[in-house]
């Protein structure tokens, strides 16, 4: 720290276009690979859901060239923070949903007729327009600054009484909602992203962070001896593991379109609040700019709820009955698996056993309280036996 005769002034942020456009420009291409590496492995799970290959999909070369494009998609985006603001980076995801939506039709072939494609499609073509347009805005009119991110700015600005009181006001909205969520069963989309959203707002302050010092070490004034470093590395690491653990979860209850579109809003919305708390990103601007930044955000909002709208949804699950043959109790089955599993060891009204040798039968519909009626002698049950999964 003692090599640094900088002033506050000095090291407050100053106008650095070129930075600007390179952080922007490694921004897009790595969210360009990464929708281009997600459906490269998409199509290589097709491939062998199609075909009688039984290897793996990680045997697969078509797999690993995936997994390959993303991580270096990944690190673009890495680099990217180092050279630009959080309020220019975090929106730019929205590429990747315009990349996926293009790749949809061209790289994986999806199923169109030409004359239904206008009536179809024109809300992903209007989305996408809406999103081109947006990201334009928010680029143009984002904060033209830029700071050097060493050690001594980075605590300067991790002790700052607005951080501090952004840090105290998320703990508090975090717990509360994790509460909600895990002791009152409050399974509702929008608290479980905004879990991911907050956790995300930490993550791209230390991925920035992180970033920084190791740009700022590879161009020879080596940062990575300050302990802060290491502090914002490992809070990092574990922000992204319990951010990919609630979107897993998320994923089991909700469509992956919605999920797509209500967490790019949120992650968005908080990202951009944490880099105006804690690196000042717009402390230089002026109103206009201001305004025409958010107005960018908007349509890009807008243009990502129409794209991800007209996503096909997946079918949603509907109850089954089986039998169990030890017991000989009926169960009902009224959550679980979207597709009704074989079951072997008992019959299953809905999903019989499926063979070679035997045709499809077709089971009537049955009401709950007529199935009382079909137990064997000696072991009669009501409704009331009924149990359920």
């Amino acid at each position: 720290m003692e090599g640094v005769s900088l002033t506050h002034t000095d090291r407050l942020t100053t106008p650095s276009y070129t930075e600007n456009l390179i952080g922007t420009l490694l921004a897009i291409f790595g969210n360009l690979l990464v929708s281009i590496a997600v459906s490269i492995q998409k199509h290589s799970h097709v491939v062998l859901a199609g075909t009688k290959d039984q290897r793996q999909f990680y045997r697969t070369k078509t797999w690993w060239g995936g997994f390959v494009l993303m991580l270096l998609g990944e690190g673009l985006l890495f680099v990217s923070y180092a050279f630009a603001p959080l309020s220019l980076i975090t929106p730019l995801s929205a590429v990747s949903v315009i990349g996926n939506c293009i790749l949809g039709f061209l790289f994986l072939r999806e199923k169109w007729k030409p004359k239904e494609f206008l009536k179809r499609y024109v809300l992903s073509f209007l989305g996408c327009v809406l999103t081109v347009g947006g990201t334009y805005l928010f680029v143009t009119f984002g904060p033209n600054s830029h700071e050097q991110l060493n050690a001594e700015n980075i605590v300067r600005h991790l002790i700052g009484w607005p951080f501090l009181l952004y840090l105290l006001l998320e703990i508090i909205t975090f717990c509360l909602i994790l509460y909600f969520y895990k002791q009152r069963n409050a399974n509702y989309l929008a608290l479980i992203l905004l879990l991911v959203a907050l956790l995300g707002s930490v993550t791209v302050i230390t991925v920035k962070a992180v970033s920084g010092m190791v740009v700022l070490s590879i161009q020879g004034s080596l940062q990575l001896t300050y302990p802060i470093f290491y502090v914002m590395f490992v809070c990092m690491v574990a922000t992204v593991v319990f951010q990919a653990s609630f979107l897993s979860q998320a994923s089991h209850l909700y469509d992956s379109s919605l999920i797509a579109c209500i967490n790019y809003i949120f992650s968005t919305v908080f990202a951009v609040a944490a880099g105006a708390i804690f690196y000042l990103e717009f402390s230089h601007e002026d109103v206009l700019h201001i305004c025409m930044f958010l107005l960018g955000c908007v349509v890009c909002f807008l243009g990502v709820f129409l794209i991800t709208k007209n996503k096909k949804k997946a079918k949603a699950f509907e109850p089954y009955v089986t039998m169990d043959m030890v017991k000989g109790v009926p169960t009902i089955h009224e959550k679980g698996w979207a597709v009704q599993p074989d079951y072997n060891g008992s019959f299953s009204y809905g999903a019989l056993v499926n063979s070679d040798t035997v045709s499809t039968a077709a089971v009537p519909s049955m009401k709950q309280e007529n199935l009382a009626i079909t137990p064997g002698p000696g072991l009669p049950y009501q409704t009331t036996d009924l149990k359920k999964d």
